[in-house]
């Protein structure tokens, strides 16, 4: 669209600054300024009469429901939320745990955002809802027009299941899809603007036309600009190994310089970082590749050029292989050992081919796809950030993050493999070096508001990290309710993370209890959830008195194992039954008194 002077109310030199904008605005802003404007006008018609009535049509409501494990679900709910208020709407954005599935028979329009978990699973604050909603107390949603927006790794089997499954269930109960939904990978940010574009247009076109009955808004700057699409260059001020010598693990307490960001955080929140390959596999990759590591690539839609070199090493993921990426290579493949390994049938051998094989293995395996090195980039996702859970508090520790990473190796297909993020952090930052950060909140593990509430906090290895920003903060503000922690590893000697400090907290009471379990000390290898079972009878009279119980760490095994053994210590200090121990854990999560963090 643009504007002419002859058709306009505005002078040559208006015109020219309003087509400028114009071209750079979105939708959704579009729609916002149009809303803004007429709000606007109305505010300062001060001689127009007044009514208590309004000639207006009703406002148009909308639920925003999400499922968010660590943050990003939720924050696109929030930003969703706003645009669609400032169209006109009338709001409600809800974690899906908070929301009560009666309501659902009172509203229009439902738009679900939603990650996928572990296995294909839902993220714990969307389970309740997910069962509901799958299950025979289903209502049905005749009247309800609505949308999904699912969030995955396209590196997982299951990638964005929940979505599929919210989806296709909405639409069985009879509700009506007012835009497609849309598979997000970990790159998410443009499409997912995209989707929100798209439903709001939907919509707005549905109740005939953007609804002008919108309040003018001071708009509050956020504290910092930095953000997972503009990450923060933070400088490292330390970076020590937390074991001792002859550990058969390495893991790494990065102190980080937020100074001059105004990046701020809480306890529970997680560090992205934006990690490099390694550039011995880059070199590894590069020999098998037929074009010069110098020859030019543009890498994203802003045009940016880097060499081949560059990109592989600083924007490209090369360490990962899926389904969706080989599938896209056959495209540009005349390999046909490839198309049978794609062949309907073949998902077994697929899926075995696929783990812990990167691109590297595939170039020597199926050779290089496309005719140029352009073509052969093209098809790569960019390197995704890595999300650690902070172990700091940023009362105690004003202007820095800390993080506790462990260093990842291992031999696979023939070959050492080195995690990404972790061997980066471990063997190529040094103290003064910068690393591309950005905060990720996560609402769904936090302290709890009283202070005086008592805490169980379960982290074996380099879960421990949030529990020592949890115990920072509660000695910062002075919290008197008791804590006690379950923490454990191999070695006492070795791999006891953080001990000076989890005993000079003892001593000064921020700490009640603390208890360890070390696998490899023993004959009989003993982990938390033994612990835990050894002190039943004591942590069932603090779930009693109110706690609330935070895990942290391995989802696949560990957390597993302490969420049956926490329901063996209700089901037998309760005097309860399976299902009713199991009920209980429920209601725990429900009231935010059962809260994870596991990866």
């Amino acid at each position: 669209m643009q504007f002419q002077v002859g058709n306009s109310p505005f002078n040559q030199n208006q015109v020219e600054l309003l087509n400028q904008l114009l071209t750079t605005l979105t939708d959704s802003q579009k729609i916002w300024l149009s809303g803004y404007f007429a709000a606007s006008i109305t505010s300062n018609t001060t001689n127009a009469p007044q009514s208590t009535e309004t000639t207006s049509k009703p406002k148009k409501e909308i639920t925003i429901l999400y499922g968010s494990q660590t943050g990003n679900a939720q924050a696109l709910s929030k930003k969703a939320g706003a645009a669609f208020k400032a169209s006109g709407f009338d709001v409600t954005v809800s974690a899906m745990n908070d929301f009560k599935p009666n309501q659902l028979k009172k509203i229009s329009n439902l738009l679900i955002i939603v990650s996928t978990h572990g296995e294909g699973d839902p993220p714990d604050n969307a389970i309740i809802f997910h069962e509901f909603l799958h299950g025979k107390r289903a209502p049905k949603l005749d009247h309800v027009n609505f949308s999904v927006l699912s969030l995955g790794d396209s590196s997982y089997e299951f990638f964005c299941e929940t979505g599929k499954q919210f989806d296709k269930r909405l639409e069985e109960l009879g509700a009506s899809r007012v835009y497609p939904r849309f598979d997000c990978d970990l790159d998410f940010e443009e499409p997912a603007e995209e989707w929100l574009d798209g439903v709001l247009r939907s919509l707005n076109e549905q109740e005939g036309g953007v609804h002008q009955e919108v309040a003018a808004t001071t708009v509050t700057p956020a504290p910092s600009t930095y953000t997972r699409s503009n990450p923060f260059k933070a400088e490292i001020i330390e970076n020590i190994n937390l074991n001792g010598r002859g550990s058969n693990k390495e893991t790494r307490h990065l102190e980080i310089s937020l100074e001059g960001s105004n990046l701020t955080y809480k306890p529970g929140d997680s560090l992205g970082v934006y990690p490099e390959n390694d550039p011995e596999l880059v070199e590894l990759l590069l020999q098998e590749l037929p074009w010069n590591p110098n020859d030019s690539v543009t890498i994203n839609k802003q045009g940016d050029i880097l060499s081949i070199k560059e990109a592989l090493t600083t924007y490209y993921e090369i360490t990962v292989l899926s389904k969706p990426l080989l599938q896209k290579i056959a495209d540009l493949s005349t390999n046909n050992l490839l198309q049978e390994l794609l062949a309907a049938g073949n998902e077994e051998k697929l899926k075995a081919y696929i783990d812990r094989r990167d691109l590297v293995d595939f170039v020597r395996d199926y050779g290089t796809w496309g005719s140029s090195a352009q073509e052969f980039v093209s098809i790569l996702r960019k390197i995704p950030a890595r999300l650690y859970s902070i172990s700091s508090s940023c009362q105690a520790n004003p202007e820095e993050v800390h993080l506790t990473i462990g260093a990842v190796r291992y031999t696979a297909h023939d070959r050492k493999r080195n995690g990404v993020c972790s061997i980066f952090t471990a063997e190529r930052l040094n103290i003064g070096d910068k690393l591309p950060v950005f905060v990720q909140e996560n609402d769904n593990f936090k302290l709890p508001e009283n202070p005086d509430t008592p805490i169980i906090m379960i982290g074996p290895g380099t879960g421990v990290a949030p529990f020592r920003a949890f115990i920072q903060e509660r000695e910062e503000i002075g919290a008197e309710g008791k804590s006690w922690l379950f923490f454990g590893d191999q070695h006492f000697m070795t791999d006891f993370l953080y001990q000076t400090e989890w005993k000079q907290w003892l001593q000064n009471g921020t700490l009640t209890k603390l208890d360890v379990a070390f696998s490899r000390d023993s004959e009989e290898k003993v982990y938390v959830q033994h612990r835990m079972l050894e002190q039943s009878k004591e942590l069932f009279s603090w779930l009693e008195e109110g706690a609330v119980v935070y895990i942290c760490g391995d989802e696949k095994n560990m957390a597993k194992d302490v969420h049956n053994t926490l329901i063996q210590i209700i089901e037998t200090e309760g005097g309860l039954s399976r299902e009713q121990a199991e009920e209980y854990l429920t209601n725990l999560q429900q009231q935010r008194r059962y809260q994870r963090d596991v990866y």
